[in-house]
């Protein structure tokens, strides 16, 4: 009989992450540059928070200039209560509190430390395959 994994065996290790201290245009650069919507926010080494494309879009909303991305910064729109778990943390408890709480992503942590992400996008993936590897694909036309 197979275990449920553990969260590091499916999550995005060493996550691209933002500085406290960064403008909301620097944050959108690295979204924009590396197509992700989740970026973890460090101070000075240290895990603080999380930023997500929405929070910066509800930020900026349609009346607020160009020029306001370089005078707000992360630390003015971050969330900093987040769901975080260690590596070894079973893979059905995170996506269980992910819908429950209706999550789109949890950091990972070693140790308290930033060791990966895992997102919505992740967990689709992952069940994708699995699906894949455990049910014969269906042919036909079968419509309901």
């Amino acid at each position: 009989m197979k275990h449920i994994p553990q969260i590091k065996s499916v999550m995005t290790p060493f996550p691209y992450f933002v500085e406290l201290t960064s403008t909301l245009r620097e944050a959108k650069q690295v979204m924009s540059d590396r197509a992700i919507r989740h970026l973890p926010v460090m101070d000075d080494h240290r895990l603080v928070g999380m930023l997500t494309d929405r929070d910066i879009k509800l930020i900026l909303g349609p009346e607020i200039n160009d020029q306001s991305q370089d005078e707000i910064l992360v630390k003015d729109v971050f969330i900093e209560e987040i769901y975080m778990v260690e590596l070894t943390e079973p893979l059905d408890n995170v996506l269980l509190h992910m819908a429950n709480n209706h999550l789109g992503s949890v950091l990972v942590t070693k140790d308290g430390r930033l060791a990966g992400l895992f997102t919505v996008t992740d967990a689709c993936k992952y069940f994708g395959e699995f699906l894949r590897e455990h049910f014969l694909p269906l042919h036909g036309n079968d419509a309901a």
